[in-house]
């Protein structure tokens, strides 16, 4: 069964309390999504780190329940 945007959504908050989280579904089939994520924990971690700290609040649920997750991530810039 494919997971809701909005869990996915709660599921990062959750990992990320500080984080700004935008779950788009990409193929309206509730099982291919995209997501942005802003944190200011981020600032300075390598984007490898920054994917693996999302996978991590996603609790595992990666090529699981949650089928695809195109991952953008970034530390806010000084306007956010």
């Amino acid at each position: 069964m494919p997971m809701a945007a909005a869990e996915i959504e709660e599921l990062i908050r959750a990992g990320i309390p500080d984080a700004r989280v935008e779950i788009t579904d990409l193929a309206g089939d509730g099982d291919h999504y995209a997501a942005r994520v802003v944190s200011p924990m981020f600032k300075g971690m390598p984007r490898v780190r920054q994917h693996q700290a999302v996978y991590a609040a996603l609790g595992g649920r990666m090529g699981g329940v949650l089928h695809a997750l195109q991952l953008t991530t970034e530390a806010p810039t000084t306007e956010e």
